[in-house]
C-alpha cells in the first residue's frame, strides 16, 4: 500500500516540541570553561568627538581581564562591511566596530570591558571616562539632505549617500494633461525588528593545526540568520583565514532580517578571543538591542498617480528619501531599491518613474525588515489604489479590477521590468470577498454613516503581489549586490537507508526541519521519520546563501529537490545491476525500483543503500556512495501575491480603533505544509498590523532614541490582534519543478495599507485623507481635528484619550 504524499501534508513541526520545552541550544546556553564576557560602553551623544577615554579605574577593578578602547583595537577591527554598493558613486564611510575618533548615533560603542562574569564587566563600565565634545544632532532626513543641521561624515560633504533612478515609458506624457493625477505624501516609520531572542555571539579559541602559531582557529557561535555569510565577513574583515573559521547558527529565535547582519559586536568577540586566548560571549539587553540592532523601514514617499477619467493608470512617479542612519551596514542601501520593482504591484500602466535618495542621519542603521522594501511598495500603490477609487466615486474593489494583470495575461512583463510568471488575482479576490462578507459590511458601513454613528466602519483593501525567493544571480549582479542567490543541498543515503539532509538555508522559525523532510520523504520514497535535517553549521553545510527574502524553500528546497533527483539517478545504476535489468527499464515508485512490467522484482531504495555500502557487487565505474549535492540559481523570482480584507471599528470622539475581522487570502504556489503556511501568514499579519497601528521607533530633537524598551516600544501580543480568517488560491509557480513561491513576507507586505485604508475609509466622511501611522487613539483624533479646521472636533465627536493600545477583538489564532 503507497503512503499517502508528505506534500501537502499538514505536519506538525518536529522541531517545536524541543523548542518550546527548552531542550535546545541557544547561543547565550552555550558556557565553555573558562568563558570571559564582554560588555560594550555606548554612546550617550547622538553626534560628538571623542577627545580622550580613560580606562584605568575599569581596569584596576577586581575581575576584569581586560579593557579596550577603539584606539587600543584600531589596527586590527577592520571596518564593517557593505555588501550592496547601488550606484558607482555611492558614498560609503568608514565604519569601524568600536568607535576610534567620532560617534554618530546614540549607541554606538566606544569601548569594551571583558570580565570574568557579565555582572562585573558590567559595573566596571561605569568607571570608564569619556570626554565628548557633542556636535549636532541630524534627525531629520528633509534637513539632512539640505545640510541644515550640519554633516554626519564631515569628509563626505553632504548627508546624500547616493540617488538611484529607474525609468520606463515616458512619465511626462503620463503625466501631462492626465484628467485625474493624485498627489502624495506618506512615511513609513522606523521600526525595531525585535525578534524572540536578542543577539548574541560566543567566539571560541581552537587549537591550530599542529600547534603551529598563526595556525590558530575559531568556532563562532551567532544568533545569525546568515552563517555562510558571517564567515566569509568575518574573514575579510579580521583576515583570519576563512577556513580557520567555523561559524555556527544554533537554534535561533527570530530574526526578520534584523540578523541578516555583520555587527561589530561578532567582529570584536572574534577578536578579543584571539587576544585574550579564552572563549568570549556578548548577549544583548532588550533595551541594547532596541538602541543597536538594525531597524527597518523609515522612509518618507513622496508620490504622484496619473489616471484616465475610468481609473485606467497613466503612470506613477515616486520619489523616495531613505533614511540610512549613521552608516551603511551589510545591504542598507539596496533595501529601497528592491522595492524600486513593486511601486507597480499587480496594476499595468504606460510609463513608471522611480528615484530613491539615501540619507545619513544620526541614527541606528537601517537594514533588512521583514518583506525589505516591498512592504513599503505595497503600501503606496495599494494607498494610492483607495484615493483614486475616492478621487472618481468608484468602489476600491472595482478600480482595482479596472487595472490589475488578467490571469490569461501571464506570463506579464511589468512597467518595473520584472516578468510575473503567474497569477489569478480575480480568484484570491473574489475567495477573500465571499468570506469576508464584502457587501453585507458596506452595507453596514451606509448605515452607520446615515446615523451618524460615533462609532464608524471602515472596510480596508489589499492586493499585493511580491518578488521573493531572493536569487538569481545574474539579476543580484545586475544590481551591484555583493554575491549570488543560489542555494545548496547535500542528500545523504546511510547504509542503512536513513537520509540526512544538509541544507545552506538556516531557519530561525521558519520549520526547515519538517518541511524538507516531507520533499525528501515524498521524493524518495522514504518514511517522513527516516529524514533528519541539518544546517547552521559551517563545518556540516560548508555551502549556502542562508536565509532571507521569502528564499528558503523556493530556492533552498529546490537545491533539496535536485539533490534527491540525483540520489535516484545514482541508486538505479546499482538497482539495475542488481536486477539485471537495463537502466531505462527501471520504474521508480513510492522508493521502490522496479522492472517496468514486472511488479513482483524489485528492490527498495534502502536495500540499494546497503548493497552499496557493502560495495560487493557494484557495476564498473559506479562508486559505493548514493549521495548527491545539488545547487539551484533559479532564472526568475518567485511572485506570491494575495487580497487581504480589513473591517475596522473607529471611535471618532476617542480615536480608539477595533480591528473587527480580517480575511487574508494568499497564493503561495504548491504548498508544502499547509500548517506552516498559516503561521507564516499569522506571524506576517501580526507584524503588518503592529506597524499600522502600534509600533515606532521615535527619536527626539536630540538624536536620542525614547523607544529603548518594551514598555515604550509597543509590539502587541495575541490578546491585542483579532481572529484572522485565512485561505488560499494555488497557481504554482513555472520557476521551479515543485511550484513553490514563498510565505515568510506575504503577511506583513499586505496586511499594514489592508488596515490604514480601513480606518481612512472610515473617516473619509469628515475630510480625513491620511493618518500618519503608527495609527494610535491619539493620531486619529487629531487627523479628525486638523480635517474639521483645528478649532473642533468634527460634529458628533469630542476630544478623546490618546496613547495605548487600540482595543481589538479576539485572539489570533
Amino acid at each position: 500500500m503507497t503512503a499517502p504524499p508528505e506534500v501537502g501534508a499538514p505536519r506538525r513541526r518536529t522541531e517545536d516540541a524541543r523548542l518550546i520545552t527548552g531542550r535546545t541550544r541557544w547561543t547565550d546556553n552555550i558556557q565553555p570553561p573558562g568563558t570571559l564576557h564582554v560588555a560594550f560602553l555606548r554612546s550617550p551623544h547622538a553626534h560628538a568627538r571623542i577627545e580622550g577615554v580613560d580606562v584605568g579605574q575599569a581596569r584596576d577593578r577586581p575581575g576584569v581581564v581586560a579593557v579596550f578602547t577603539g584606539a587600543d583595537l584600531a589596527a586590527e577591527q577592520g571596518l564593517l562591511p557593505c555588501a550592496w554598493p547601488v550606484t558607482e558613486d555611492m558614498k560609503h564611510p568608514d565604519h569601524p566596530p568600536l568607535a576610534v575618533d567620532e560617534v554618530r548615533y546614540v549607541g554606538e560603542p566606544v569601548a569594551c570591558v571583558v570580565a570574568r562574569d557579565l555582572y562585573t564587566a558590567v559595573d566596571a563600565l561605569e568607571e570608564i571616562d569619556v570626554d565628548y565634545a557633542a556636535l549636532p544632532a541630524v534627525v531629520d532626513m528633509e534637513r539632512a539632505q539640505r545640510g541644515d543641521d550640519g554633516l554626519v561624515h564631515t569628509s563626505l560633504g553632504t548627508n546624500e549617500s547616493y540617488r538611484w533612478v529607474f525609468e520606463n515609458g515616458d512619465i511626462d506624457a503620463a503625466l501631462r494633461d492626465a484628467p485625474v493625477v493624485i498627489e502624495r505624501r506618506y512615511v513609513q516609520q522606523r521600526l525595531i525588528p525585535t525578534a524572540m531572542e536578542p543577539r548574541a555571539v560566543l567566539c571560541i579559541p581552537e587549537a591550530g593545526s599542529g600547534g603551529e602559531i598563526g595556525t590558530d582557529e575559531f568556532t563562532v557561535y551567532s544568533a545569525t540568520q546568515i552563517p555562510h555569510i558571517l564567515r566569509l565577513m568575518l574573514s575579510a574583515v579580521t583576515e583570519i583565514p576563512e577556513h580557520r573559521i567555523r561559524v555556527v547558527a544554533p537554534d535561533v529565535g527570530g530574526g526578520f532580517g534584523s540578523k541578516l547582519q555583520v555587527y561589530g559586536e561578532e567582529v570584536l568577540c572574534l577578536l578579543l578571543a584571539r587576544r585574550l586566548g579564552r572563549p568570549v560571549k556578548w548577549t544583548e539587553s532588550r533595551s541594547e538591542g532596541n538602541m543597536t540592532v538594525h531597524h527597518g523601514r523609515d522612509q518618507i514617499q513622496r508620490l504622484t498617480l496619473a489616471a484616465e477619467r475610468d481609473g485606467r493608470i497613466r503612470g506613477l512617479k515616486v520619489d523616495l528619501l531613505a533614511d540610512m542612519g549613521a552608516y551603511l551596514m551589510l545591504v542598507t542601501p539596496g533595501i529601497p531599491i528592491l522595492g524600486a520593482f513593486m511601486f507597480n504591484g499587480i496594476y499595468k500602466m504606460d510609463a513608471y518613474s522611480f528615484a530613491c535618495t539615501g540619507i545619513f542621519t544620526t541614527k541606528t542603521p537601517t537594514d533588512a525588515y521583514r518583506g525589505a522594501g516591498r512592504p513599503e511598495a505595497t503600501y503606496a500603490i495599494e494607498r494610492l489604489m483607495d484615493e483614486l477609487a475616492d478621487e472618481l466615486g468608484l468602489d476600491p474593489i472595482e478600480v482595482r479590477r479596472r487595472n490589475w494583470i488578467g490571469h490569461g495575461e501571464f506570463p506579464y512583463e511589468t512597467i518595473a521590468g520584472l516578468t510575473y510568471d503567474s497569477g489569478n488575482y480575480e480568484a484570491a479576490t473574489e475567495k477573500a470577498l465571499a468570506l469576508f462578507e464584502y457587501d453585507k459590511l458596506r452595507a453596514e458601513q451606509a448605515d452607520r454613516r446615515e446615523r451618524r454613528d460615533p462609532v464608524q466602519l471602515g472596510v480596508g483593501v489589499s492586493t499585493f503581489t511580491e518578488m521573493c525567493g531572493l536569487a538569481p544571480s545574474r539579476v543580484l549582479g545586475s544590481l551591484s549586490y555583493g554575491a549570488g542567490g543560489w542555494e545548496h543541498a547535500s542528500v545523504r543515503v546511510l547504509p542503512s537507508g536513513k537520509v540526512e539532509v544538509v541544507t545552506g538555508s538556516s531557519p530561525h522559525g521558519q520549520g526547515h526541519a519538517t518541511a524538507w523532510a516531507q520533499i525528501t520523504a515524498d521524493r524518495l520514497g522514504v518514511p517522513f521519520e527516516d529524514v533528519k535535517v541539518l544546517h547552521g553549521d559551517t563545518a556540516v553545510s560548508p555551502k549556502g546563501m542562508d536565509t532571507y527574502g521569502s528564499r528558503s524553500l523556493a530556492v533552498g528546497g529546490i537545491a533539496l529537490y535536485g539533490a534527491c533527483d540525483k540520489v535516484i539517478d545514482k541508486a538505479r545504476k546499482v538497482a539495475a545491476h542488481l536486477l539485471e535489468a537495463a537502466e531505462q527499464d527501471l520504474e521508480f515508485s513510492g522508493g521502490r525500483f522496479s522492472v517496468r512490467g514486472v511488479a513482483d522484482e524489485g528492490r527498495t531504495l534502502q536495500e540499494v543503500a546497503t548493497a552499496a555500502f557493502a560495495a560487493h557487487d557494484l557495476p564498473d565505474g559506479v562508486e559505493p556512495s548514493l549521495d548527491a549535492d545539488s545547487t539551484f540559481d533559479p532564472e526568475n523570482f518567485s511572485f506570491p501575491h494575495g487580497t487581504h480584507l480589513c473591517a475596522a471599528e473607529v471611535d471618532t470622539e476617542t480615536g480608539m480603533v477595533r480591528l473587527r475581522s480580517y480575511v487574508a487570502v494568499d497564493d503561495v504556489g504548491k504548498v508544502v505544509n499547509p500548517l506552516i503556511v498559516e503561521g507564516q501568514v499569522h506571524g506576517g499579519l501580526a507584524q503588518g498590523i503592529a506597524q499600522a497601528l502600534y509600533e515606532e521607533a521615535v527619536y527626539d530633537a536630540e538624536g536620542n532614541l525614547t523607544t529603548t524598551t518594551m514598555a515604550d516600544y509597543l509590539v502587541p501580543s495575541a490578546a491585542d490582534l483579532p481572529d484572522f480568517t485565512t485561505d488560499r488560491t494555488e497557481t504554482p509557480a513555472t520557476s521551479n519543478p515543485l511550484g513553490v513561491k514563498g510565505v515568510g513576507e506575504a503577511g506583513t507586505i499586505a496586511s499594514t495599507p489592508a488596515v490604514v485604508n480601513a480606518i481612512v475609509d472610515a473617516l473619509r466622511p469628515y475630510g480625513v485623507r491620511d493618518v500618519p501611522m503608527p495609527c494610535s487613539p491619539e493620531r486619529v483624533w487629531r487627523a479628525l481635528r486638523e480635517a474639521a479646521g483645528g478649532d473642533a472636533p468634527p460634529p458628533g465627536t469630542a476630544p478623546g484619550a490618546g496613547g495605548g493600545l487600540g482595543s481589538v477583538e479576539g485572539g489570533a489564532r
